[in-house]
C-alpha cells in the first residue's frame, strides 16, 4: 500500500476494554496511508492514536473515506463518550471546554490529570506540568499564567488553556511554540509547558493595558518556573526569537544542530511520559513509611485500614520476598551490596518503606496508610560515617559475606586502598607541603518528573498467558527487567519494561525503587497498579548525591613538580550501599590520574549511616573529591607563588601518559584524544581579554579562579548496546535501539549517526527505543554512555546495513557492486535508478527482508577520556557576602561535535546544575537523619536569574574509540565548576572555603571573621 498524505477516514468506532470498560467515538478522523484500508487496521490506528491499553475488541461503523489535504496526524476531530460523558475531540481543553469546580478540593493540576483519568476528557489527552494560563470567559485576554498547584476553587467559572491548546486548529503553531522549537529551547521538556505558557500570555499582553514590561525582565516573568536541565540561555534565546536549528543534506547530518525528533511533541505537550497513558482498572499506592532512623518492625495491623472504602489490599514485610538485592542498577549486579529487601521488617532510616497501600485512589490509599497501626522496637542509629566506622557503633547491617558488603561490622560498605611510590620519600622531597580536609554535601536530583511506575497485564507476544508491562520513569529499563525477573522468579517473557520520554534523570533514576513495590501488588491482585512520588519522597524516599569528607596532602619541589599526593575519602552512602562502592571508587579514579605524581596514596570508604540513602549523581563522585584537588592545587600554587595556570600545565597528565588509577594501569582505558591543553589555552586567553570587571561597584571584591577535570567516557566493566538499523516498506528507515531518552540528546545524535551512513535525511529515520522488547540488551543511558556506547552500537548497525543494501541492490540489478550508489531514497546504479522500496519490495518476496536489516553491537570497552576546564571572575560584596559572577567561560573537550547545539546545551546545564551545588542546594537533616528540605519552597535550586550565560568552547580534537571520533560530554561539565568558584572566591576574599555549599552568609561570617582577626 502507497503512503499518500491525501486520505482521511471518518467513522464511529466501539471499543471494548479486556475489563469490561468501553469507549465510543462518534465522527472520529483519523489519516490513514490509503483507500484500502480494513476496519481492523482503522482500529489498530486508532488504539496506537488514543494510547489505548488492554484493548479487547473495536467496531468500526460508519466509515467514511475523505480525500482532502491536511497536515500530520493530527485527526481527532469528533466526540467521544466515557464514563457517561460526552467529550469535543477536536480541541481538548480548549475555548472553555474545561470546567472547573466551584467547591474547595483538588488543585487545577491534579483536578486536570483526575478528571482525564475519569474519561471526562479524551482518552490520551495530556496535562503538561508546569505553568498553565487562566483564559476569560470571554476568550479575548490571557490572563496571568497559574500554576498546575493553583488551587481549582479561585479559578472557578473559568476555562483554562494548557500547552495543548496553543496551535491554531488546522496545526500551526503558536509564535511562542515555534520560538521554542527553533531555538531548542528545552531537553527533557518536562518543563517547557511553563515556559511556553508564561510567554504566549506575556506575548499576548503586549501592547496592551496589561503590559508590564516582563518581557524584557526575563529574570522576573520567570521567577516561578523552574528548568533543572537547559542552564536558561536556550530558553532565553527562545523567548528573543532566536534560531538555533539547522536542516542538513542527506548525509551531511553529524555536526549540524539538527533539532530533537521529540520537540514538535515537546513544544505542543503532546510528548508521552511515564503516566501519560490510559490504563483502564488502575489502581493506586501510597506507602506509608517509617519515623525512627532505625528500629525493627514487632507488629503490624492492618485491619482498619482494609475497612477503608476502595482499598484492595495493604502489604507489609509479610508479603514480600525474602529475597535481598540493590536498588542500584548496573550491568554486573556484584558492583552493589545486595542489603535491600522489597519491604523490610527492620527500617534504617526515617522515611524507609513500611508498608504499600492500593486502592481505587490516592485518597483512599493515603487514608489507608493513615490507618495502619505498626508497632516498633527503636534500635541504636548513627548519622555521621567517622562515628558509624568506630568500634561499638550500631551495625546497621549485620550480614554475612554473601551480602557483598566489605566489612558489615564496622559498617564499611566498600572500601580501597593502594601506595604507589614511597609517600614519606616523595614528602621529604618536597618544598612545600599542605593538607586540607573538604567537606560536600547532599544534592537532590531534583528531576522535574518524580520517580515513578505503573505495572499492568497484556497478552504474551508469543504462546498464551499474559505478561507484565512495567511502565516507568527509569534510565535502565533492561537492567530493571532483569532485576524484577530475578526477584520475583520471573522469565524473561514474562516482564516487558517501558520508559517513555523521561522527565529528567541525571542518574537518579539508576535505581529501581518503585517498579518493584507496584509489580508485587500487581502480581498479588492480578490489576494495573502505580505509584508516583510526590516532591516530598523524592527528597526523603529516592536517593541523593553522595556527600563527601575529603582530606588532601600534597607535596611539590619549589618548580612546581608534584612529588607526593595523598587522597583520604570517606563517602556517606546512608542507610542501604545503591551505588555507595562503586562512586567510593570512581572519585578516586581519574582525580587520582589526572596529575603526575611519583608517589601516590588513596584511602577510602564507603560508610553506611541512618540516613536517607545517597545514589549516582552526574559526575558519580569525581565532583566531591575534585573539588577538594583543585582548591589544593590552588592553594599549593599560592605557597608556591606560581601561576596557578601555570602548576597545572607543568603536572597535568600528558598525550602519551599511562592512566593510574588506584587500581595501578587499567588496561582498557587511553588518551584517545587529547584536549587538554587547547582547554588550558582557552582559559588563558580568557584571563588576557577579560575586561568585566571594569564595571564592579566600589568596594566590591573581584578574583578569578580555573579548575580542569577528566573523566572517563564510559564506566569499567562493560557497558553493552545492542542497536538494529532496519529499511521499511516505505523506503525510509527503522532505528531500534535501546537506551532511553530523557533530554540527553542521545536520540537525535543516533539519528544524525545512521543519516550519514546511510546518505539519507533525518525524517526518513525513525527511532524505537527504551522498551526491552526493542533490541536484545542495553545496559542503560547513564555512565555518559549514550554517544560512546549506544551511539557506537547504532553506528556498526547502520554502516553494515548500507553495506548489506549495496550488496542486495547489484544482485537484484544485475550491476557490479561498486557501480552501485546510495542515494536518500534509492540506489543509482550506473544510471538505473531502484527505489528503496523497490528493494523492499523484492527482498519481502524472495523472503530475504534479513539481508535489508543490520545489527550492531558495542560493549564500551575500549575507553577513551574527556576533558574540561571552567574559568570564573566573580566579584563579592565584602559588606554583604553577595556574590556575582561577571564571566563564566567552559572548554569542553568532546572529540567531534555530533550535535554543537545540542551538546552546548549539555554544557550550560551542568555548570548551572553545578552551581546550583555549589552555592545553595543542600538537603539538610537533623541529627536523626531526618530530611528537613522536602520541599523546592525549602532546597534552593538555580532560577532563571542565578545563572550566568556560560561562554562555552569545544575543543577541536577526533577520538580514536569514539563513534566518528566522538567522546561523552553529559557528565563531565559539572565536575570542575565548584572549584574554579572556589578559587575565584579565594582569589577575591583570601579565604579558603573547604565547605559546600558557599552561601552568602556563610561568605559573609567568613570575610566578617578575617577582618576582625587580621592583623
Amino acid at each position: 500500500m502507497e503512503t499518500s498524505e491525501e486520505w482521511r477516514v471518518q467513522f464511529d468506532a466501539d471499543v471494548v476494554f479486556a475489563n469490561g470498560g468501553a469507549l465510543q467515538t462518534q465522527g472520529f478522523r483519523l489519516d490513514v496511508p490509503g483507500p484500502d484500508i480494513s476496519d481492523q487496521e482503522v482500529g489498530e490506528l486508532l488504539v496506537r492514536h488514543l494510547g489505548l491499553l488492554m484493548v479487547g475488541e473495536v467496531r468500526i461503523s460508519e466509515r467514511q473515506l475523505l480525500r482532502e489535504p491536511h497536515k500530520g496526524s493530527r485527526g481527532t476531530a469528533g466526540t467521544a463518550r466515557a464514563g457517561g460523558r460526552t467529550v469535543d475531540l477536536s480541541h481538548p481543553i480548549r475555548q472553555g471546554m474545561v470546567t472547573l469546580p466551584g467547591v474547595p478540593g483538588p488543585e487545577i493540576g491534579e483536578h486536570l490529570s483526575r478528571e482525564a483519568s475519569r474519561g471526562t476528557y479524551a482518552p490520551g489527552t495530556e496535562f503538561s506540568i508546569g505553568h498553565i494560563a487562566m483564559v476569560a470567559n470571554t476568550g479575548t485576554y490571557l490572563d496571568a499564567p497559574f500554576h498546575c498547584i493553583y488551587p481549582a476553587v479561585r479559578a472557578a467559572g473559568r476555562s483554562v488553556t494548557t500547552v495543548e491548546g496553543l496551535a491554531a486548529r488546522g496545526g500551526e503553531l503558536h509564535p511562542a511554540q515555534q520560538q521554542f522549537l527553533d531555538a531548542q529551547g528545552f531537553q527533557c521538556g518536562f518543563c517547557t509547558a511553563g515556559y511556553l505558557m508564561t510567554t504566549a500570555a506575556l506575548q499576548a499582553e503586549q501592547g496592551t493595558v496589561h503590559d508590564d514590561g516582563k518581557l524584557d525582565d526575563l529574570p522576573r516573568a520567570f521567577k516561578g518556573n523552574i528548568c533543572r536541565c537547559t542552564g536558561y540561555r536556550a530558553i532565553e534565546d527562545a523567548v528573543r526569537g532566536v534560531k538555533h536549528t539547522e536542516r542538513p543534506e542527506a548525509g551531511q547530518a553529524v555536526g549540524k544542530s539538527l533539532g530533537a525528533p521529540a520537540g514538535p511533541l515537546v513544544v505542543t505537550g503532546t510528548a508521552r511520559y511515564t503516566f501519560d497513558v490510559e490504563v483502564p482498572g488502575l489502581l493506586h499506592m501510597k506507602l506509608l513509611r517509617s519515623p525512627h532512623p532505625h528500629a525493627r518492625i514487632v507488629s503490624i495491623d492492618t485491619s482498619d485500614a482494609l475497612r477503608v472504602p476502595g482499598v484492595h489490599a495493604v502489604l507489609t514485610h509479610h508479603d514480600a520476598p525474602e529475597r535481598l538485592y540493590s536498588s542500584a542498577r548496573h550491568e554486573h549486579p556484584t558492583e552493589d551490596p545486595m542489603d535491600t529487601r522489597v519491604l523490610d521488617d527492620v527500617v534504617r532510616f526515617v522515611g524507609q518503606r513500611v508498608a504499600a497501600v492500593v486502592a481505587d485512589s490516592e485518597q483512599a490509599a493515603e487514608e489507608g496508610c493513615r490507618r495502619v497501626v505498626v508497632t516498633y522496637e527503636e534500635l541504636p542509629y548513627v548519622i555521621d560515617p567517622e562515628q558509624a566506622m568506630l568500634p561499638g557503633a550500631p551495625v546497621i547491617h549485620p550480614k554475612g559475606p554473601e551480602s557483598g558488603i566489605f566489612r558489615a561490622e564496622n559498617n564499611v560498605c566498600g572500601e580501597v586502598h593502594n601506595t604507589l611510590g614511597d609517600m614519606a620519600k616523595g614528602y621529604a622531597e618536597a618544598d612545600v607541603v599542605h593538607e586540607e580536609t573538604f567537606r560536600t554535601q547532599r544534592v537532590q536530583h531534583a528531576s522535574l518528573e518524580t520517580h515513578g511506575s505503573v505495572a499492568y497485564f497484556e497478552p504474551k507476544e508469543e504462546g498464551d498467558g499474559e505478561r507484565i508491562t512495567v511502565r516507568s520513569s527509569t534510565q535502565a529499563p533492561f537492567l530493571t527487567r532483569r532485576a524484577l525477573c530475578a526477584l520475583y522468579d520471573l522469565n524473561e517473557d514474562e516482564v516487558r519494561v517501558v520508559a517513555g520520554r523521561v522527565g529528567g534523570g541525571f542518574g537518579g533514576k539508576q535505581e529501581m525503587l518503585t517498579e518493584d513495590i507496584v509489580v508485587l501488588a500487581a502480581l498479588k491482585l492480578r490489576r494495573p497498579v502505580k505509584l508516583e512520588f510526590t516532591r516530598a519522597e523524592q527528597f526523603y524516599g529516592a536517593t541523593t548525591r553522595h556527600p563527601f569528607k575529603v582530606t588532601i596532602k600534597i607535596g611539590a619541589k619549589a618548580d612546581g613538580t608534584l612529588t607526593a599526593l595523598r587522597i583520604r575519602v570517606v563517602s556517606n552512602t546512608g542507610a542501604y550501599g545503591n551505588h555507595g562502592p562503586a562512586v567510593m571508587f570512581h572519585s578516586v579514579g581519574e582525580s587520582f590520574a589526572v596529575y603526575k605524581a611519583p608517589n601516590k596514596e588513596v584511602e577510602a570508604y564507603s560508610v553506611y549511616t541512618n540516613g536517607v540513602p545517597a545514589g549516582a549523581f552526574r559526575g558519580y563522585g569525581l565532583g566531591q573529591v575534585l573539588f577538594a584537588l583543585e582548591s589544593v592545587m590552588d592553594e599549593l600554587a599560592v605557597r608556591l607563588g606560581m601561576d596557578p595556570l601555570v602548576l597545572r600545565e607543568k603536572n597535568v597528565i600528558g598525550p602519551g601518559d599511562h592512566m593510574v588509577t588506584p587500581i595501578g594501569h587499567e588496561e582498557d582505558l587511553f588518551i584517545a584524544s587529547y584536549g587538554m591543553k587547547q582547554c588550558m589555552e582557552v582559559v588563558r586567553k580568557a584571563i588576557a581579554e577579560d575586561r568585566s570587571h571594569e564595571d564592579v561597584p566600589e568596594g566590591w571584591l573581584t578574583g578569578t579562579g580555573t579548575a580542569v577535570a577528566m573523566i572517563a567516557t564510559g564506566p569499567p566493566g562493560g557497558h553493552f548496546a545492542d542497536a538494529r538499523v532496519s529499511l521499511l516498506r516505505d523506503g525510509t528507515y527503522d532505528i531500534a535501539v535501546g537506551t532511553a531518552e530523557f533530554g540527553n540528546g542521545t536520540t537525535t545524535v543516533h539519528k544524525q549517526i545512521t543519516a550519514g551512513a546511510l546518505n539519507t535525511t533525518v525524517d526518513r529515520l525513525t527511532v524505537r527505543q527504551s522498551d526491552t522488547d526493542v533490541v536484545r540488551h542495553d545496559t542503560g543511558a547513564f555512565g555518559s554512555a549514550g554517544t560512546v556506547v549506544a551511539g557506537k552500537a547504532v553506528m556498526l548497525a547502520a554502516d553494515s546495513l548500507a553495506e548489506r543494501l549495496q550488496s542486495f541492490a547489484a544482485r537484484h540489478t544485475g550491476v557490479a557492486r561498486h557501480l552501485c550508489k546510495l542515494q536518500a531514497e534509492s540506489f543509482d546504479c550506473a544510471g538505473r535508478v531502484v527505489t528503496l522500496k523497490e528493494l523492499y519490495e523484492a527482498a519481502h518476496d524472495q523472503g530475504s527482508l534479513d539481508e535489508i536489516a543490520a545489527d550492531g553491537h558495542w560493549g564500551g570497552s575500549p575507553r577513551s577520556v574527556a576533558f574540561n576546564a571552567q574559568w570564573f571572575r566573580l566579584a563579592v560584596d565584602p559588606g554583604t557576602g553577595e556574590m556575582k559572577i561577571l564571566r563564566s567561560v567552559h572548554a569542553a573537550d568532546a572529540g567531534k561535535v555530533m550535535n554543537p547545539m545540542q551538546c552546548r546545551g549539555q554544557v550550560e546545564g551542568g555548570v548551572a546544575q553545578a552551581l546550583g551545588a555549589t552555592l545553595f542546594e543542600t538537603v539538610r537533616v537533623d541529627e536523626r537523619g531526618e530530611v528537613t528540605t522536602a520541599a523546592f519552597r525549602r532546597y534552593r535550586l538555580p532560577q532563571y536569574a542565578d545563572v550566568p550565560r556560560t561562554e562555552v568552547h569545544f575543543m577541536e580534537t577526533s577520538d580514536a574509540i569514539g563513534p566518528l571520533g566522538a567522546k561523552s560530554m553529559s557528565e563531565s561539565p559539572f565536575n570542575p565548576v565548584a572549584p574554579a568558584f572556589a578559587n575565584a572566591l579565594r582569589d577575591a576574599t583570601g579565604i579558603r572555603f573547604t565547605e559546600m555549599p558557599v552561601t552568602r552568609d556563610r561568605v559573609w561570617a567568613a570575610m566578617d571573621e578575617h577582618a576582625r582577626t587580621k592583623p
